[in-house]
């Protein structure tokens, strides 16, 4: 009893195996298939490229540090020239960069370079301080001049440059490469007769002009031609006393043209990165300001790149569903698995529905043949039972009887196997009885 059950447990073991190991296959194949269009997990790094000593882009890198690395993420910076700069570490794939800040309008004409815009961040005025007194509020006004237009590479050179053509300057100033602390000390000295600065107000250069006693700031009375003339440019008001009340500073409401400060990344940066960086940029930025109101940067538009899908995600609904609730690393995990998931669900569901009938075909079909040859025999004996002898006919069936019990199945079909026992019994009845009314005619 025991031999049978082990050979049993075999046959079903095997018809198992035949039909399961197929459907494993294809499983393994869209586990495969699946992983492709997996990112790995992501760095416990990222890499992003700032600006000169002191400015506002690295206050910025500073503020995200502390935010990323509750999330265990290390933010690396790299200063820089400026915008310019930052564009072409991010274009270069030999540098190890993820992401920069770029100021508004220095991307256009670079859209086809593999970056994405993250948004925008927050207005970065382009300020004018010169020597004299104030009342100065054309562009026009600088001509024979000395200017500090920022070093090269930076984008407050690439935007002075841009306006001074546009007033046909080009040929009329004298352009000097100083930019930020080093181009307010020059104004100071009096190596500059004036300096162009891009930045927000806190920036130290902006600052220190703002606070220097024989400098003006140019209120730009053409700034709403300049918002028009230039997508990049919009027109933003520094009220009176805003920098300092008790000074007064400004001493009356002053007109600037802004650019936006944008973040631009690589478009294979890890998405759970840009995600928790997306998340950092909306707690640093989304508070009101001196140009700024609440909650208006973050935002997706003024943009020199196509928009990265989350960034578009974010801003449309905000953080993943499960970054809200659940902790970074558990929430990308299941983001990362629900990808493999999906296409193995799929796979799953019609296998689950096939396998079972495909595993009772298996089973059956070694009953169902002897149910044909049991047909044939019928057949035959009833249309022409003179064509073999009473024996011939009788060793038929003792060899299909044998075959039958040596055939082994699952006891759960064992049913069965005794009703085709049962069958062949009554085929050998039919047998019998038809050749002896055969023979029976004969006599």
């Amino acid at each position: 009893m025991v031999k049978i059950s082990k050979r049993l447990a075999r046959i079903s073991v095997r018809d198992l195996l035949v039909v399961g190991l197929p459907a494993l296959a294809v499983l393994a194949a869209g586990f495969w298939f699946a992983a492709q269009f997996i990112k790995p997990a992501p760095p416990d790094e990222l890499v992003i490229t700032t600006g000169s000593d002191g400015g506002a882009y690295q206050h910025y890198a500073a503020r995200y540090k502390p935010i990323l690395e509750r999330f265990g993420i290390r933010l690396v910076e790299t200063p820089s020239a400026g915008s310019i700069e930052n564009l072409d570490r991010l274009a270069d794939p030999a540098r190890q960069v993820d992401v920069g800040f770029v100021q508004g309008g220095t991307g256009v004409g670079r859209g086809d370079s593999g970056l994405v815009s993250l948004g925008s961040l927050y207005f970065e005025p382009l300020w004018v301080f010169y020597r004299g007194e104030p009342g100065l509020n054309r562009l026009d006004q600088l001509a024979g001049r000395r200017i500090a237009i920022g070093a090269p590479g930076s984008g407050t050179a690439t935007l002075a440059r841009e306006i001074l053509d546009s007033h046909g300057l080009g040929d009329k100033v004298s352009l000097l490469p100083y930019s930020g602390l080093q181009a307010a000390e020059a104004l100071e000295r009096g190596e500059a007769d004036a300096v162009f600065v891009v930045g927000a107000p806190f920036t130290g250069p902006v600052w220190l002009l703002l606070h220097t006693p024989g400098l003006a700031l140019m209120d730009f009375s053409q700034a709403q031609a300049y918002a028009r003339r230039y997508p990049h440019l919009s027109e933003v008001r520094l009220p009176r006393g805003v920098i300092n009340f008790e000074r007064d500073i400004p001493p009356n409401d002053v007109r600037l043209v802004s650019p936006v400060a944008t973040l631009v990344a690589r478009d294979g940066t890890h998405p759970a990165l840009l995600d928790l960086l997306l998340q950092a940029m909306r707690e640093v930025h989304s508070a009101a300001g001196i140009f700024e109101n609440a909650g208006e940067f973050p935002a997706a538009g003024r943009v020199d790149f196509p928009m990265s899908p989350r960034a578009e995600r974010f801003y449309a609904s905000g953080p993943p569903f499960m970054q809200r609730y659940l902790p970074f690393w558990v929430a990308n995990f299941i983001d990362r698995v629900f990808v493999m998931l999906l296409p193995l669900i799929a796979l799953l569901i019609p296998l689950v529905k096939i396998t079972p009938p495909l595993y009772t075909w298996r089973v059956r079909s070694r009953i169902y043949r002897w149910y044909g040859e049991l047909k044939y025999i019928e057949y035959e004996v009833e249309t022409n039972p003179q064509s073999r002898s009473r024996e011939e006919w009788e060793a038929d069936l003792e060899r299909i009887e044998r075959a039958v019990n040596r055939t082994h199945i699952p006891l759960a079909f064992a049913d069965q196997l005794y009703n085709l026992r049962a069958h062949i019994a009554v085929v050998r009845l039919s047998v019998a009885r038809r050749l002896d009314a055969a023979l029976a005619r004969a006599s």
